[in-house]
């Protein structure tokens, strides 16, 4: 997965915001005011803060170990660092980063996310 795709991917959902509150090289993608990715798209290899159920992220780990690691920076048991250069599939890249966002969204407080379904 390239940078450019990364980035059209986190900004494809409803909603979503690209934001730079610690550094101007460090992307923060939001929903309703929540973070679901962080990640650096200059950086090598490109690597991306994911937010996974605890168990999940577990396995995940443990399947891909050095691709997916316990998130940097972030609360290790909710949040994995996934190495999005090629090394693991795109599809799953693309899974993960969904599931961040849904994880994130299903957090979201009830008027919010009914605001998250109008066109």
């Amino acid at each position: 997965m390239t940078p450019r795709q990364l980035r059209a991917l986190c900004l494809s959902f409803n909603a979503a915001v690209e934001e730079f509150p610690f550094n101007p090289e460090t992307s923060v993608f939001k929903v309703r005011g929540k973070l679901f990715a962080l990640t650096n798209l200059d950086a090598e290899p490109l690597t991306v803060n994911l937010k996974c159920d605890p168990q999940d992220a577990i396995r995940l780990r443990a399947e891909h170990p050095d691709l997916i690691v316990p998130g940097r920076h972030m609360n290790k048991r909710h949040w994995n660092t996934v190495t999005a250069d090629g090394a693991l599939p795109d599809r799953l890249v693309r899974e993960l980063v969904e599931d961040s966002h849904d994880l994130v969204v299903a957090g979201l407080p009830r008027a919010e996310r009914l605001l998250l379904d109008r066109p």
